[in-house]
């Protein structure tokens, strides 16, 4: 298959058989149905997807730099098959539920106002990134890089201090217990 050199157009209500592989540059894509689409070897650079559900697409060597998703469906993608070269993308309502971020380095990420449930965020940079009221209940942070994250307004993480770099991280005193649970001690919140 012939790959495509895509500027400047605005899709609509599509759906994989009508989008071809290929280059895709300052699109927006509205209520597109990518779900289990096979996106290997796409690249998008400076695109918006609103209402687009993209759930177990498949990204081998996808490339997201510059990309914006609003109000998506993103459940169970593996970002770290993702071609990592200027990869950078920001999250606003989104459904990333089971996701992977595995080794990723997403530093400066916006997350916002996002369901990220069982997301894995093991091994990644996520240095200055930015959780704006974000679920992150059952969330993995495993020898993750969080110096400067910013988690004061998000909810239900389980961060282990002792297992991922936290310096000048930002919390707010409301969630703190996320940050002491493995160490198995009782908090009272009513104090």
């Amino acid at each position: 298959m012939e790959e495509v050199y895509i500027l400047d157009q605005t899709f609509e209500n599509a759906d994989f058989s009508q989008i071809q592989r290929g280059e895709y540059e300052h699109c927006i894509f509205r209520n597109c149905n990518l779900e289990y689409a096979d996106l290997s070897g796409f690249s998008f650079n400076n695109c918006e997807f609103t209402g687009c559900n993209l759930s177990m697409a498949k990204l081998c060597r996808t490339a997201f730099r510059e990309v914006i998703f609003k109000e998506c469906k993103m459940f169970g993608l593996h970002f770290n098959e993702c071609n990592e070269f200027g990869m950078s993308f920001r999250f606003d309502g989104c459904y990333l539920n089971n996701s992977v971020f595995y080794k990723t380095s997403i530093k400066k990420t916006l997350f916002k106002y996002s369901k990220l449930i069982e997301v894995d965020f093991s091994d990644a940079d996520l240095s200055l990134a930015i959780f704006n009221n974000c679920d992150l209940s059952g969330a993995v942070f495993d020898n993750t890089n969080l110096e400067k994250a910013d988690f004061r307004t998000s909810f239900n993480y389980s961060i282990d201090p002792s297992q991922n770099k936290l310096k000048k991280a930002k919390f707010s005193l409301s969630q703190v217990h996320g940050l002491l649970l493995q160490f198995n001690i009782e908090i009272d919140k009513n104090a």
